[in-house]
């Protein structure tokens, strides 16, 4: 590649992703797999429904001795049992028949219908002794959930590569699955650079500045299902990162995640003291044209994103996030995205895709809009207008400017 011509984003997330190798699976209780990918299919263990039940409250009946059923000509029956929830009995329905039944309660054998109250004449308040029926069961069946109609034992609820929430895992729970097999979580090392940087809430010298991009990486590392096992800040001389990245591989990280230090200045320390293990690259993009991406001899990925803020953030999604989902075999690697008109215009840099925080406009629901998080636009050092960023508007390229209205890709991020 000419030293002159930028790197495509695609061009720069495929070199990553060539590098990543999918972490081990493990087996863990269904109530400890919020937020972990399967690495195994997610099968039924029993039947769901497990068996035959009423999906009203009302009355197990034979078809036949309501079918006819109308207020002229109503169905009077008598009642022989009482079926709550979770009741083991299985009560014999004879001609003339009713059994009292809950929802969820199984249906008798005998029975191939429920009549709801709503469809007697006494309703709830008149549902033990003889009932009066004003209205037929549209069909043999009626009302009645059939074992096994949404799942059977051994039907694969879910496949591999499926991110675990709190829907899936119901549904786990509901198939009688008790454990399930998911990928190990990466772990993270999240490692800031700058002489400038300072503990937040400490007071500031001339120069200094509180440090926010550890605080950023590790929430967005944890986010994508990683574990952070390591955070520092390291100063701009020095082989701080050489000896961030030894006492990361010494906690079995998967991954490093620099931020600063690899950028055309005089005190790049990441790219001064890394460069064996890393390349150093310019990309197509605004924020986030300075990256670094190498890996040690053991495997452990090295990530080197810009310092400001705003485009450590954006590299951090477009790079490091596929990246650990991909450690962690997941189907779909990329945010979802929408496309909506602009609130307002904003400019666009010269040949390079623009990644600008975004909030978006939902007061007018048929209608939802977008415009830039922060007064100053796509600024990378705009750290608190991140604060107020749903997302990221990607503009391409070839586009100078973003006009009112014009429609925009948006990547949600929240």
């Amino acid at each position: 590649m000419s030293a002159d011509r930028l790197r495509t984003v695609e061009e720069q997330r495929a070199i990553v992703l060539e590098r990543v190798r999918p972490l081990d699976g493990t087996r863990v209780p269904v109530a400890a797999a919020l937020g972990r990918t399967l690495v195994e299919p997610l099968r039924a263990a029993v039947d769901i429904p497990v068996f035959d039940n009423s999906a009203m409250d009302g009355f197990a009946v034979r078809f036949e001795d309501v079918k006819d059923a109308t207020d002229a000509a109503p169905a009077r029956l008598t009642v022989v049992a009482d079926l709550p929830a979770g009741s083991p009995l299985d009560p014999p329905i004879g001609p003339g028949e009713a059994v009292r039944i809950m929802t969820g309660s199984a249906v008798p054998t005998a029975a191939d219908a429920i009549v709801p109250f709503e469809s007697t004449a006494g309703g709830l308040a008149d549902s033990l002794g003889e009932i009066t029926v004003l209205a037929a069961p549209r069909e043999v069946g009626a009302h009645i959930r059939r074992r096994g109609e949404d799942a059977t034992v051994g039907s694969e609820l879910l496949p591999a590569g499926v991110e675990l929430r709190a829907l899936q895992l119901a549904a786990a729970a509901a198939a009688g699955v008790d454990d399930v097999v998911v990928a190990r979580r990466p772990r993270v090392a999240v490692v800031s650079t700058g002489s400038e940087l300072v503990t937040p809430g400490r007071p500031l010298e001339r120069g200094q500045i509180p440090e926010s991009n550890s605080q950023l990486l590790a929430g967005l590392a944890e986010g994508a299902g990683a574990e952070v096992v390591l955070r520092l800040t390291v100063g701009d001389e020095g082989d701080g990162p050489a000896r961030a990245v030894a006492e990361a591989s010494a906690l079995g990280a998967d991954a490093v995640v620099f931020s600063g230090g690899v950028s055309a200045g005089a005190y790049e320390v990441v790219k001064n003291t890394l460069a064996e293990a890393m390349e150093f690259s310019k990309v197509a993009m605004q924020p986030g044209k300075p990256q670094g991406f190498g890996a040690t001899d053991d495997g452990v990925l090295l990530f080197g994103l810009p310092g400001n803020p705003v485009s450590a953030a954006v590299s951090f999604e477009v790079f490091v996030r596929p990246a650990l989902l991909a450690m962690q075999t997941r189907t779909d690697l990329h945010r979802p995205t929408l496309r909506l008109p602009a609130a307002t215009g904003w400019r666009t840099p010269p040949e390079r895709r623009q990644y600008i925080p975004v909030a978006i406009d939902r007061s007018d629901p048929a209608r939802w809009t977008v415009r830039p998080a922060t007064a100053g636009g796509s600024g990378s050092h705009l750290a608190g207008g991140l604060a107020r960023a749903e997302a990221y508007a990607i503009v391409p390229a070839e586009v100078d400017v973003v006009e009112t209205g014009d429609t925009v890709d948006v990547m949600l991020v929240s």
